[in-house]
């Protein structure tokens, strides 16, 4: 039988509803301006003002990939989860395989046919490569996904280093090539021509005309994700938090004056790291390769003190907020939180691109926020009136019982 609403850890869901707001406010940006937009100003529709600029350092310090992080711990912690549960009613690994092959097509059909920032995708995928280590012991599993992320971060940073360097270094660039000398030199303008191109097309071009062009284009840009991001990211975070559900660290093993204690050394520390790299770049005019190297070198490796720190002050204040009336809401954005991530996606494509209201690449960063807000609003009020009347979301109702072979019941 699926988890019954009352078998549910309230800490997860608090904190998932928390992670999946945040992650709205990662995404604006590319759902309503150029792809390449999202970690280069430059390419904004209009070009880049100071208050795109202020708001870039901000969400590079305390939003871009916090949030995406503590979703896949919460998605480890639930793979975990769910295993455990499984296996107390003597089911194998198998129905959670299924469960990611189920959750590997709406993946599949997010990107294709909704939105391209997909991450559901990522979380199939090495989702079903995690399953293999879920035997090991909780420790040894936590070792395993802190190894993984930390090298895994730290040579795309080299990678990404080694390009901002080849900029900068007379030694470099004299053993390349005129070719690639060139491609350097000429790659800002490429993708600023690339964004117009996109501005052009989003805003004007129909549903089907942007699903083909995923189809026909940008399939490359998936495996790509799952080939770069999955092994250096995603798998060491669904590690870690497979580990952290099962030694406690969501249920409450751990003392909550302890909790918070570390939790504002991680987050405070992380973004005390992440502050000088963002005004590095912003004292560099965010030259193209400079901005490269730190939103998506070093961000990684900076970034996870911050997840684990802000994971441990949200689970510490679970038990308190989910007694109120916001944070109940919170709870119940989490519950959902599956619908909540794709239904964000169509409302805002629907809003932005041209088969609905054409607003693509008509707000600069600081007026985007207005949309973020929206978003968390209608998250906040719609989640907890439909779990008044029904026991899961829309989404996850279909996934589950897909999963079970069989409809579950869904109004209350």
């Amino acid at each position: 039988m699926p988890t019954d609403a009352a078998e549910r850890v309230v800490s997860l869901d608090f904190v998932r509803g928390i992670a999946v707001l945040g992650i709205l406010f990662a995404n604006i940006t590319a759902l309503a301006q150029p792809y390449t937009a999202y970690y280069w100003p430059p390419a904004l529709v209009g070009g880049m003002t100071p208050g795109d600029q202020a708001v870039w350092v901000f969400q590079y310090v305390f939003v871009d990939g916090k949030f995406r992080g503590l979703f896949t711990l919460l998605f480890g912690a639930g793979i975990a989860l769910f295993l455990e549960r499984a296996g107390a009613r003597g089911e194998g690994a198998g129905l959670q395989l299924r469960r990611l092959g189920w959750l590997l097509l709406f993946g599949l059909m997010h990107y294709f046919l909704i939105w391209r920032g997909d991450i559901l995708t990522l979380y199939a995928v090495w989702g079903m490569i995690a399953l293999l280590a879920a035997g090991l012991p909780a420790t040894n599993l936590l070792a395993a996904g802190l190894t993984t992320y930390v090298f895994g971060q730290l040579a795309i940073a080299a990678l990404m280093g080694r390009s901002w360097l080849a900029t900068i270094s007379p030694s470099m660039q004299a053993r390349m090539s005129p070719e690639e000398l060139a491609a350097i030199a000429q790659a800002p303008d490429t993708m600023l021509a690339d964004a117009q191109r996109e501005a052009a097309f989003y805003a004007q071009a129909s549903w089907p005309e942007i699903a083909s062009d995923t189809i026909a284009n940008r399939a490359g840009e998936l495996v790509q994700e799952l080939l770069m991001v999955g092994p250096t990211e995603t798998l060491g975070l669904l590690f870690m938090g497979m580990a952290l559900y099962r030694m406690g660290f969501f249920t409450g093993a751990a003392d909550s004056e302890t909790m918070r204690r570390w939790g504002w050394i991680g987050f405070l520390g992380g973004a005390a790291l992440s502050l000088p790299a963002a005004l590095w770049v912003v004292a560099g005019d965010f030259e193209l390769y400079r901005t490269l190297f730190v939103f998506n070198g070093l961000s990684g490796v900076m970034q996870l003190p911050m997840m684990l720190g802000l994971a441990a002050l949200l689970v510490a204040w679970a038990p308190a907020a989910a007694r109120s009336g916001l944070g109940s809401r919170f709870v119940a954005a989490g519950r959902v939180a599956f619908s909540n991530y794709v239904g964000t996606s169509l409302v805002m494509v629907a809003v932005f691109q041209g088969w609905g209201l054409g607003l693509f690449g008509r707000f600069h960063r600081v007026e985007l926020l207005a949309f973020v807000l929206a978003g968390w609003v209608v998250m906040l009020l719609w989640s907890k009136w439909w779990l008044d009347r029904f026991r899961y979301g829309p989404l996850e109702w279909l996934w589950r019982c897909l999963t079970y072979g069989r409809l579950v019941p869904l109004p209350r």
